[in-house]
């Protein structure tokens, strides 16, 4: 191969490297999101009435006061917008679920990643012994040419 395809094949391993990466970042704020969300349900007694107040999410950073109506059902995602009615106990049976297919897919981008890595480090050897080669070539030549001036 050449210089420039070894550059271009690096150039692309790369970029596959930078996506894995953000894909691993969003693994990992979604496991952090399902283990607040673990725990906040673990704070909720459901063995009451209701009425324990809270605070809602609307945004990151904008909250409304509420009341826990019913401490014993909750509404879970199940994802692409689609919600459903849980008990306490199956809602966290839910979120355990999407946790160990979170933490599976992560596992999965990280073997990718050290795939990748290794591939630009591999590139990377092949680019500078590409370049040793053009060097010693070049050499070869100027050394040639002063031999044949010499005569």
């Amino acid at each position: 191969m050449s210089l420039d395809q070894l550059n271009s094949l690096k150039s692309q391993q790369q970029n596959r490297l930078e996506a894995l990466s953000g894909q691993y970042n969003a693994f990992k704020d979604a496991k952090d999101r399902l283990s607040l969300a673990k725990e906040s349900l673990a704070t909720i007694p459901t063995d009451g009435e209701g009425g324990q107040e809270i605070m809602i999410p609307l945004t990151e950073s904008l909250y409304a006061p509420g009341k826990i109506v019913d401490p014993n059902k909750i509404l879970v995602e199940l994802g692409a917008g689609f919600f459903v009615e849980k008990s306490a106990e199956d809602a966290l049976k839910v979120l355990e679920r999407k946790y160990k297919v979170v933490d599976k897919n992560t596992e999965n981008v990280m073997s990718a990643i050290e795939v990748s890595s290794r591939n630009v480090q591999a590139l990377n050897q092949a680019m500078q012994g590409k370049m040793m080669e053009i060097q010693a070539k070049q050499a070869g030549q100027a050394y040639r040419k002063q031999m044949e001036g010499q005569k």
